[in-house]
C-alpha cells in the first residue's frame, strides 16, 4: 500500500506540475477563446454505441464489413464497442465531469430507419437519442449532431449500392428530415455528413472502408472504378447534403423578427433571407428568447409559452427553430515538397482535390486560383475537369439552386500536415492518379517527418498547420465560420505499459495545448472559428484499425467496458475550468452563428 501511495502522489505531483507548465509557460488559457466558445469532445455511432441489432435496429455497412475477414487489422468488430446503448447515462456524467460545454455524436441511420424508406421508423432508436439529448441539455451541454458519420443501413448497400447511385438521395432526406422532426426543437447544430472526403476516399479509391472498391493499384479489394465510382459517390453526397439543408431551412430553420407596439406583435417569417409573411397577434403577457443575431440584426425566436389563443394559431407555429447547418471535411495541411514551381501547384491541387472538392459547390464564392461559384460555371473546379475531362458528373439547375450557399459553417477534422509533390510525369508511387490530382503525399522529406509521427499512419504532430489551415480557410471562403470538429492523439494500445503510456498520457495534454495555442493565434488574426472538439470521448472501435489505436481522454478496459480517465482528461477539466461562460442553463449565453441568448419577458 506504501508503494502505491507513493506511486499516487507521484502522478499528482507530475500533473499539477504539467498544468503549471502547460498553462502558464505556453500561455494558452481558456480566457484566450471568445465568449460562447464550444469546447467539447466527439464520438460517432457505430464506434461507440454496440447493441448492433437490439430494440429494431439492422445491420449497417459497418456491421457486414467489420465481420468480413481480413477487413479490420485486429479482427475486431463494433458489435460492443464501448457499450454506450446501454451506458450513456454514465457517459453523458463523464462528459459533465470535463466541463464542456458541447458534445458532438452521430445518429445510427440504421437504428432510427433499419430498412430507409423501404420501412417504418423504429420507435426505440427515436427514444435513444432523445433520452442523450435531454440528458446532455439537463447538463448545460449542447448537442453538436452529426446526421451521418460513414455508416449507412446494409440494405441501401444491397438493393442499389448505396452512395454509388441517386436513389440514395431520397432516402438520406427522408434520414434528415426524420432527425429535424424528431430532435430539432432542441438541436441547434447540425452537420449532415462527416468527412465525404475521407467516405470517398477509402472506399471508392483505397477500397479499405466498406464497399471496399479500388483498382489494381491498391490491395484488398472487390472490384470496382477508381476513376468513375469516387466522383458519382461524391456527387451524390454533395446533393444528399443539399437536398437535407433544403429541407432543414425550409421547413425547420425559418426565423422570425418580433415588432412589439402598445396594442400588438407583428411577427415577420423569414425564409433564408426572404421575407414572406407578416402577422398581427394582440400584446399580452409572455416569456421569450431571442436570438439576437449581431450581423444582421434580425431576432430569431426559437422557443416560446404563451396562452392557448396564441399556440391555436397556426400562424405562429411558422416561428421554427433557428439552428445552424453544415457539413464537415477531413482536412490536412498541405505543404510544398519543394520550393518548384511543380510542387507550390501540387499542394494547391491537393487542396482542391481534397477540400476544394467539396467546399466549392458548396460555398458561393469566387478566388483567383478557382471559380467557386456554381453559378458562374456551373461545375466543379477547373482543376478537377482539366484532369478528369468528361468522367465529371454534371450538377442540374435544380441542384445547383439547392447546393449554392447550403452550409451555415464549415467543420474540419484536423490531425496533421503532409507533404504535397507532383507526380504527373512519375505516376509510379502508390496514389498517384488522376482521381488524386497527380499529387504524391507524404509525411516525410529526404527521411525526415514533418512532424513526430503518432500510432495512426500519416498522422503526425505539427500544431502550426491548424493556425495554417485555418488562415488558407479564411482567406479562400471569405472567413466562413468555422468549428474544429475533431483534432486528437493517437497512441498504441500496449496493456503491459496502461499505467505509464495510457493513462499517464502527458503527450496527449501536450499535442492539445499545442494545437490550442496555434488555434487560439489564428482567433486573434481574426478567424471566425466558434468551437474545438477534442477527438474523442473515450477509447473506441478506430474503424480498420479495430481498438488498437487509442485517441480517448478515457481509458476504456474492454474487459469490463470500465471508463477510467487519463491524464488528459483531468488537464482538459483544468483547462476549462477557468473563465467557463454560462451555459444553456444560465440566463446568458453566446448563441449560433454569433448570437446572444436574452431571456424577455413583455408586460
Amino acid at each position: 500500500m506504501e508503494i502505491y501511495h507513493k506511486i499516487q502522489l507521484y502522478f499528482l505531483a507530475y500533473f499539477l506540475y504539467l498544468l503549471l507548465f502547460l498553462c502558464c509557460a505556453e500561455g494558452i488559457s481558456r480566457a484566450e477563446f471568445p465568449d460562447g466558445f464550444l469546447f467539447g469532445t466527439a464520438t460517432s455511432a457505430y464506434q461507440i454505441e454496440g447493441a448492433t441489432l437490439e430494440d429494431g435496429k439492422s445491420l449497417s455497412n459497418w456491421d457486414v464489413f467489420s465481420h468480413v475477414p481480413g477487413k479490420i487489422e485486429t479482427g475486431e468488430n463494433g458489435d460492443v464497442a464501448v457499450d454506450h446503448y446501454h451506458r450513456y447515462l454514465e457517459d453523458i456524467e463523464l462528459i459533465h465531469s470535463l466541463g464542456v460545454n458541447a458534445y458532438r455524436f452521430s445518429i445510427s441511420w440504421a437504428r432510427i430507419l433499419p430498412r430507409g424508406r423501404f420501412g417504418s421508423i423504429n420507435p426505440a432508436g427515436v427514444k435513444f437519442y432523445n433520452n442523450i439529448i435531454d440528458g446532455l441539455l439537463l447538463k448545460g451541454i449542447e448537442p453538436f449532431v452529426t446526421i451521418n458519420h460513414h455508416d449507412i443501413p446494409q440494405e441501401l448497400e444491397d438493393r442499389y449500392g448505396g452512395f454509388l447511385s441517386p436513389l440514395v438521395q431520397e432516402d438520406f432526406v427522408l434520414f434528415a428530415n426524420t432527425c429535424f422532426e424528431n430532435y430539432g426543437d432542441r438541436v441547434k447544430y447540425w452537420t449532415t455528413i462527416n468527412e465525404p472526403n475521407i467516405y470517398t476516399d477509402m472506399g471508392y479509391i483505397r477500397g479499405v472502408y466498406p464497399p471496399a472498391h479500388c483498382v489494381e493499384s491498391y490491395s484488398n479489394c472487390s472490384g470496382g472504378n477508381s476513376e468513375r465510382e469516387p466522383l458519382l459517390v461524391m456527387h451524390n453526397l454533395l446533393i444528399s447534403h443539399a437536398k437535407a439543408a433544403y429541407i432543414y431551412r425550409e421547413h425547420y430553420q425559418d426565423s422570425g423578427i418580433l415588432v412589439l407596439s402598445p396594442e400588438k406583435i407583428k411577427i415577420y417569417k423569414i425564409t433564408s433571407t426572404e421575407l414572406k409573411q407578416e402577422v398581427e397577434i394582440p400584446q399580452i403577457s409572455l416569456y421569450l428568447l431571442l436570438y439576437v443575431n449581431i450581423e444582421t440584426h434580425l431576432s430569431q425566436a426559437v422557443h416560446f409559452s404563451v396562452c392557448k389563443q396564441i399556440i391555436r394559431n397556426p400562424s405562429i407555429k411558422q416561428v421554427k427553430q433557428g439552428g445552424s447547418i453544415g457539413v464537415v471535411v477531413h482536412a490536412f495541411m498541405y505543404e510544398p515538397m519543394s520550393d518548384q514551381e511543380c510542387d507550390l501547384e501540387a499542394a494547391s491541387r491537393a487542396f482542391a482535390f481534397n477540400i476544394g472538392w467539396l467546399t466549392a459547390i458548396l460555398i458561393n464564392l469566387v478566388t483567383k486560383k478557382m471559380v467557386l461559384d456554381p453559378l458562374l460555371n456551373g461545375d466543379y473546379p477547373p482543376e478537377m475537369h482539366h484532369l478528369l475531362g468528361k468522367n465529371m458528373p454534371k450538377f442540374s439547375p435544380d441542384e445547383l439552386k439547392k447546393i449554392k450557399g447550403s452550409i451555415d459553417f464549415i467543420g474540419i477534422n484536423h490531425y496533421s500536415s503532409l507533404y504535397a509533390e507532383n507526380c504527373s510525369y512519375s505516376q509510379t508511387k502508390l496514389g498517384c492518379q488522376a482521381i488524386k490530382g497527380f499529387v504524391y503525399t507524404t509525411g516525410e522529406r529526404n527521411g525526415i517527418p514533418i512532424g513526430e509521427p503518432t500510432a495512426m499512419p500519416r498522422f503526425y504532430v505539427v500544431p502550426s498547420g491548424l493556425e495554417k489551415l485555418i488562415d488558407y480557410l479564411k482567406t479562400r471562403y471569405n472567413n466562413k465560420p468555422i468549428f474544429v470538429t475533431e483534432n486528437g492523439l493517437s497512441q498504441m494500445d500496449q496493456p503491459e505499459e496502461r499505467d505509464r503510456e495510457l493513462l499517464n498520457d502527458a503527450k496527449r495534454v501536450e499535442y492539445h495545448t499545442a494545437y490550442l495555442a496555434f488555434l487560439a493565434q489564428a482567433i486573434r488574426k481574426g478567424a471566425d472559428v466558434r468551437g474545438y472538439f477534442v477527438w474523442s470521448l473515450m477509447d473506441n472501435f478506430e474503424w480498420i484499425n479495430g481498438y488498437s489505436i487509442k485517441f480517448g481522454l478515457y481509458y476504456v478496459d474492454f474487459k469490463t467496458l470500465r471508463r477510467i480517465p487519463k491524464l488528459s482528461a483531468k488537464w482538459y477539466t483544468s483547462f476549462l475550468s477557468y473563465n467557463n461562460q454560462i451555459n444553456r442553463n444560465g440566463v446568458i449565453r453566446r448563441s449560433p452563428m454569433n448570437s446572444t441568448v436574452i431571456s424577455l419577458k413583455f408586460e
